[in-house]
């Protein structure tokens, strides 16, 4: 049987994770799942039984757990302003105000965005499977575009405050989501 939600979350705790599953008739035997915002989306096939189900969301809670342990990304739109707070903190000393930062879902080939002009951040909600310090690195990366637009030696200067930053683009660019420009 699928626990009760307790709040508040303690997202470490797999047992944290709400759960919505989503059942298809087109689906026949295969169960996929992802965080999106703090809750473990599960589809499955229309078919299946909860009791069937139940062991292969327990298994997906512990594997979230393990990864939340390891410093996994923020799975909030709130974490994610909470990180973003922190680094502009200690990055950019504060200076920087943007109107907006969420997970969207439609950024195929992007990883994050940022329109200076309004402030706004979109950061892909790919990246919240991710170790921590990826996800740092592409705030960081947008963060520093409030300040300076286009990709110059300024820019890059912001940037590469950040310690890990060649490793996080190094790790983008083995799953294939930063260019080598």
């Amino acid at each position: 049987m699928i626990k009760p939600v307790r709040f508040p979350f303690d997202m470490t705790d797999p047992a944290d994770y709400p759960v919505k599953i989503i059942r298809s008739a087109r689906r026949k035997r295969t169960i996929s799942a992802e965080l999106q915002n703090g809750t473990l989306i599960v589809r499955a096939p229309a078919r299946m039984s909860a009791a069937e189900l139940e062991p292969h969301i327990e298994s997906l809670r512990k594997k979230l757990g393990r990864r939340a342990r390891r410093g996994r990304a923020a799975t909030s739109d709130a974490e994610l302003e909470t990180l973003a707070r922190a680094l502009n903190r200690e990055y950019f000393g504060g200076k920087l105000a943007w109107q907006s930062i969420r997970y969207v879902s439609n950024q195929g080939k992007r990883y994050g965005s940022c329109t200076p002009s309004t402030g706004e951040l979109r950061i892909s909600d790919r990246l919240q499977a991710m170790p921590k310090w990826v996800l740092e690195y592409v705030l960081i990366h947008e963060l520093a575009h409030l300040q300076e637009a286009n990709h110059g030696p300024d820019f890059w200067a912001l940037v590469n405050r950040y310690p890990k930053t060649e490793r996080a683009r190094g790790y983008l660019m083995g799953v294939g989501m930063e260019s080598d420009e």
